[in-house]
């Protein structure tokens, strides 16, 4: 049996899709809406309510993995909708559901452009979750850091220095942000 990005181990993943940062493409939007409307072609507006640009590749002043992050809202009836999952992968997405965690209820997620013998295309991360999942403070995040050049350069510095750490631990990396993050939620919010 052909394995799929769902059979891969932890160790798997870290080993074949390193940390990488790469200077910001001034393409990522041209590509972030071209993959934006491919979605809301099949799925429609009924269900996709909104679909944002989010992550690192969506603030041009900092260097970041060259992905394209989405963050696309759903009425809260359709998380987990096997019509909708099936339409995902049917636009070449591998979909994975994010357990609950501190402050975060589960929601889905999905990848497309990673290959199970390491190779890459145009890689796309997609977190699905309605309006009031807490992952929705990411787009607050996104807009304090393209309005903040000084604190989006600090972040800048962050990331660096966890890619150079942890290369091969994309745990480690992304929990290696973590306070910088709700430092940064704490600032917006005073």
């Amino acid at each position: 049996m052909k394995k799929t990005l769902n059979d891969l181990t932890k160790d798997e993943w870290n080993t074949l899709y390193p940390i990488e940062l790469v200077d910001h493409n001034p393409e990522w939007n041209r590509i972030y809406e071209e993959e934006k409307n491919r979605i809301v072609d099949k799925v429609g507006n009924e269900t996709i309510l909104r679909i944002e640009h989010f992550g690192s590749s969506s603030i041009p002043t900092i260097k970041s993995k060259p992905y394209i992050d989405l963050m696309i809202e759903i009425p809260k009836e359709k998380l987990f909708d096997e019509n909708l999952i099936a339409q995902f992968t049917e636009l070449g997405y591998s979909h994975f559901v994010v357990p609950a965690r501190e402050n975060i209820e589960a929601y889905s997620s999905f990848g497309k452009g990673y290959n199970v013998d390491g190779t890459k295309e145009q890689i796309f991360h997609i977190h699905m979750c309605p309006k009031d999942n807490v992952m929705w403070k990411q787009i607050d995040f996104r807009d304090y850091l393209n309005s903040n050049e000084k604190r989006a350069k600090e972040y800048e510095s962050l990331k660096l220095e966890l890619a150079s750490k942890f290369k091969n631990d994309r745990g480690a990396y992304v929990l290696g942000k973590t306070e910088f993050v709700k430092e940064t939620l704490e600032l917006i919010n005073e």
